[in-house]
């Protein structure tokens, strides 16, 4: 996929600053831009919605797994119980786990 982004002027210095995060990290303009909408869009998410947003997850087992968590005798975290009920892979509870951390 390609995408074309148009910016003013006076948007520059966000463009160098990205250029500089880029350089710094060692990673592609569009990549490090990528993390950066990432962080901003993900901030402050619960991981059931991230995993979603992920599409790597439907909000009806999502909630069957909310449901399960709710009513169970021990305490679990979700995406425990979400990988156990076989909604989610573990990488994809990594890769959110990571999103959410870094938000």
């Amino acid at each position: 996929m390609q995408t074309t982004i148009y910016y003013r002027d006076e948007d520059e210095y966000l463009i160098e600053k990205l250029e500089r995060k880029a350089a710094r990290e060692r990673k592609s303009k569009s990549a490090t831009l990528l993390t950066v909408l990432e962080e901003y869009f993900e901030a402050k998410k619960r991981i059931g919605k991230i995993l979603t947003d992920m599409g790597v997850l439907n909000q009806d087992n999502l909630q069957q797994c909310l449901n399960k968590q709710e009513n169970a005798k021990e305490e679990k975290r979700i995406g425990e119980i979400l990988v156990e009920e076989d909604y989610v892979r573990e990488i994809d509870l990594d890769r959110a786990l990571e999103i959410q951390e870094s938000a």
